[in-house]
Order: structure tokens, then sequence, then C-alpha cells
């Protein structure tokens, strides 16, 4: 998507914040640098791709902690129904003026397939990354 809807301040913040992976072997993924580690990490999970998504605040905008940590528990669900391999994670941006968002790094979610989950969980934008490992923002408005 080269055109967005996004205010422009809205989309540098994503693109600053860090996000976070956790799990046995944590690492920290930026916008369009290329991370050994999410290449480790995709050859560990027999992957060419994978999507850093969240749930929380919906179209940006600020829910409480117990509205947030339910949407995380239902998507970290369903990506287990769907039998999906994934590691939580943090968005944060570097200035902690918003709080962290609890995240899923998925593991062999195509682009598409990425897409079309941050659209249904009313999201701005997911991080995806390709066989490169490196870390693209996905604008979805």
């Amino acid at each position: 998507m080269t055109e967005s809807t996004l205010d422009p301040t809205l989309v540098e913040a994503f693109r600053q914040t860090e996000y976070r992976v956790g799990g046995d072997q944590p690492f920290i993924l930026a916008i369009d640098e290329q991370s050994p580690a999410l290449a480790a990490a995709h050859e560990r999970h027999g992957v060419l791709c994978s999507a850093y998504i969240t749930a929380c605040n919906p179209l940006s905008v600020r829910m409480d902690g117990a509205g947030n940590a339910q949407r995380h528990a239902d998507l970290g669900r369903e990506l287990a129904e769907r039998s999906l391999a994934s590691v939580e994670g943090v968005g944060q941006h570097p200035s902690d003026d918003w709080p962290g968002e609890a995240s899923y790094l998925v593991f062999g979610l195509s682009l598409d397939a990425a897409k079309a989950l941050g659209t249904r969980l009313q999201q701005n934008a997911v991080v995806w990354s390709g066989e490169d490992a490196r870390p693209l923002l996905i604008l979805l408005r």
C-alpha cells in the first residue's frame, strides 16, 4: 500500500516502535532493518515469513488494560486453534508515551493473511517479514 489515510505522525510512530519478541531467545525487530535473529527464528520454525501483530487498541484508540488483555487472550486462542506457531511480544515506542501493546510474532503467516487478520482486528498496520527477514510496516488504512 503506497497511499494511506493515516496521520503521518502515527505512521512515523509505527516506524520508530521497537517490536520486542519474547520467548527463549528474545530479540527486537526494527522496521526495514534485516534481523539475523528473525532469520534464525524462521529457520527454527521451518517458515519463510512471519507477521508481528497485536489486537490491542483498535484503530489506535487507547483501550483500558482489561479490554486489551481480553483482546490479546482472544487472539492467542485463535492462533492456537488455527495451529499457528507464535511467540508473545510487546510493541513499545522508545518514548514510552504510548503503553506497550501485547503482541504476537506469528510464524508462516502470508502477507495476505496478515493483512486480513490485522484488518479484522481493526488495526492500522501490521509488521510483516518475508524470506529476507526484513520487517516491513504494512499500512492497512
